[in-house]
């Protein structure tokens, strides 16, 4: 099978000529050994370099069809450098579409490719498709993964995506077999990508083809082309909104939208517009939907047009989405603590994908930004997340370390377990010195045994500053994909643009939290309290939220609590077990290990004196001073030189307390 673009004019009986295109390639006419592009009229690179270092050899070690094809792989953690392009002979974003790829991919090895959305590379992800090293697909578009299904490893499949863009209905078919049906985020699809992400990517592909049918438009027609109902939980409300279409030849100045919600009709009209000719309109409705347990099916619906009653094609008046909201777990909050930096240009993902969560599990869900690196660091907090290797990271109620992404999945997984007790916060405040005493209240709503521990943690919204605070930014221009508005913003974004949300300011007693916090055995219904003090003098106390934690015996989060300092105070001071107030670690070291020099950082409330002392294991005095402590964070350099290379403690009393931490010097 040769190359070819076949264009064919076809006659309308209402509107003249258009050209439909096809298009199918099979490799087998081309040189094996040599680039793709030089040969080819119609495949290119992502540089759009034909020969260059990101073209690829036309390979026969595998084939679907004939003897040849193109093999991708990568031995680049970053992927590349093959990066193959084929152009649609768009953009596209109306009529139907139909795209066919024969992929091979060896068992525990995977792939991926994506639609761009428009001629300039990078400016629009359409859609990405993900195959899975386990065998698993995601189809993921700017916003969300929109459809999740399976491969078989080893074998030559068929993947083909069939799309109305008139509607933006897409459905995926492997092997012939529809494995569903989706709407996507975007309109546009301008050619496809195929680039191997990693080490652990590599694939075949054979007989690529797509043919594309232009729409006619005619003179009056109102389309729903995106229904935006964000999935969530049992209980929950969701404002819809609902992207209409100028499918027609003349602007749209006011049309009817009607909002089927699980058989309740709301309509809503929309006048005073000026919608031009294949335009986009996002009409916000204004009426809150409930999630209810089951299967929710949402429509809707754009009616006169123009106050004219029908328009010229009722196939696109209306879009129908359907899902099954989750159930959470009675009294559940889930946590997650992200590893994060201003120097660390792929975190905005970790803030965007907080700021999202928080958007949409607001109650049950809250995020905490553990910064390194920054002016933002709390040193008690930073480098404790366990499995951290890179940043960003994120750990769910304290499971498994990953990227950001992973957060909404593994949020939905914990979300329905229904904890072993349920937390409330109280707080008593005092305005004129900043003191906050905390008290968090654990009701055991089953027996349980093990060391369960507790501890408490501050997080500030909304923080900004000088120096410092500029955030790298590796989505700035847009050829990382959309992310949250960063693709916008600059590299690295000033300061000044810059608000910081979720900041952990401060964690009581340790990330460890309090153990043997209650007893060994606990039976159901028994109620305890425990009771924090915080200064947040140097912070905004309407931008803080109480966080308690309730650790499980193996290091996971079980539940926590959430509140405002307002929220909190309302609920009430609840006095713990001997009234012991339970505050932050007010020592820590950096860095650690170190080898001649390392820096102690004792954090104060008030003006005091210190006692130092570092001791080896055997408890043998190797250094003591005395030092003068002012009210706030006191950073202190230590010379290490002349110690022998081993793990030391450092004593540090004040205030009649005494904290120790453990260091290794190397």
């Amino acid at each position: 099978m040769k190359s070819k673009i076949l264009l064919s004019l076809l006659c309308l009986t209402t509107s003249g000529l258009f050209a439909q295109i096809n298009f199918s390639d099979n490799f087998d006419t081309y040189t094996v050994g040599s680039p793709l592009g030089p040969q080819s009229p119609q495949w290119t690179t992502w540089s759009g370099t034909q020969g260059g270092a990101d073209d690829i050899n036309v390979t026969n070690t595998d084939a679907h069809s004939g003897t040849n094809s193109l093999y991708f792989s990568s031995t680049s953690a970053t992927g590349g450098p093959a990066d193959i392009v084929l152009p649609f002979q768009g953009p596209h974003n109306k009529g139907t579409f139909t795209f066919t790829s024969w992929f091979k991919i060896p068992s525990g090895k995977g792939g991926y490719f994506n639609f761009q959305g428009n001629a300039t590379m990078g400016n629009l992800y359409t859609l990405n498709t993900f195959f899975n090293t386990n065998g698993t697909i995601d189809i993921q578009n700017s916003k969300e993964v929109v459809l999740s299904t399976s491969y078989t490893q080893a074998a030559w499949f068929e993947y083909k995506l069939v799309a109305n863009l008139n509607t933006n209905d897409w459905e995926l078919f492997i092997n012939g077999t529809s494995k569903g049906k989706f709407q996507n985020a975007d309109f546009d699809i301008a050619s496809v990508d195929y680039y191997a992400t990693g080490t652990t990517d590599a694939f075949w592909v054979d007989d690529v083809s797509f043919a594309y049918t232009p729409y006619t438009m005619p003179a009056k027609n109102g389309a729903v082309g995106y229904l935006n109902i964000a999935n969530g939980l049992v209980t929950q409300t969701r404002i819809p909104s609902v992207t209409i279409r100028n499918l027609g030849t003349t602007a749209i100045t006011s049309f009817t939208l009607n909002m089927n919600a699980n058989g309740t009709n709301t309509p809503q009209n929309f006048s005073g517009l000026n919608i031009a000719s294949g335009a986009n309109y996002v009409a916000a409705l204004t009426n809150n939907i409930s999630l209810i347990a089951g299967l929710n099916t949402f429509t809707a619906t754009v009616s006169n047009v123009n106050g004219a009653g029908p328009d010229g094609d009722a196939a696109d008046d209306s879009k129908t989405i359907t899902f099954t909201p989750t159930t959470p777990g009675a009294d559940k909050l889930v946590v997650s603590e992200e590893a994060t930096g201003t120097w660390c240009q792929w975190c905005p993902r970790g803030a965007v994908m907080l700021e999202n969560m928080t958007k949409d599990f607001a109650g049950f869900f809250q995020g905490i930004a553990v910064h390194n690196g920054d002016p933002m660091v709390l040193s008690t907090y930073d480098g404790q997340l366990p499995g951290v290797t890179g940043y960003p990271s994120a750990l769910t109620d304290r499971g498994i370390a990953d990227d950001p992404s992973t957060i909404r999945n593994d949020f939905m997984q914990r979300i329905i377990l229904t904890p072993v007790a349920k937390l409330k916060n109280g707080a008593t405040y005092n305005s004129t010195n900043g003191d906050l005493e905390v008290s968090v209240s654990t009701t055991f709503k089953v027996a349980a045994t093990g060391n369960y521990k507790i501890a408490c943690v501050l997080v500030e919204d909304s923080v900004k500053g000088t120096t410092g605070y500029s955030q790298a930014n590796a989505y700035a221009g847009g050829a990382n994909g959309v992310m949250g508005g960063y693709e916008t913003k600059p590299n690295p974004v000033p300061a000044n643009l810059m608000k910081y949300d979720h900041v952990a300011r401060a964690i009581a007693p340790s990330f460890g939290g309090v153990p043997n916090a209650f007893p060994a055995s606990v039976s159901a219904n028994s109620n305890y309290a425990h009771n924090f003090k915080f200064n947040i003098s140097s912070w905004k106390k309407n931008k803080i939220h109480i966080i308690g934690l309730l650790l499980a015996p193996d290091g996971k989060i079980e539940n926590a609590s959430t509140s405002t300092i307002d929220e909190a105070v309302a609920n009430g001071y609840v006095l713990g077990l001997f009234d012991k107030k339970i505050t932050p670690s007010f020592v820590s070291v950096f860095p650690n290990p170190a080898s001649e020099t390392m820096n102690l950082q004792i954090n104060a409330t008030k003006f005091a004196q210190a006692e130092i002392k570092v001791v080896d294991l055997t408890g043998k005095i190797i250094m003591s001073s005395k030092q003068q402590i002012i009210d706030g964070t006191n950073i202190i350099p230590l010379s290490l030189k002349g110690m022998t290379n081993g793990n030391y403690l450092i004593l540090v009393s004040m205030n009649n307390a005494t904290q120790t931490v453990s260091f290794t010097k190397e």
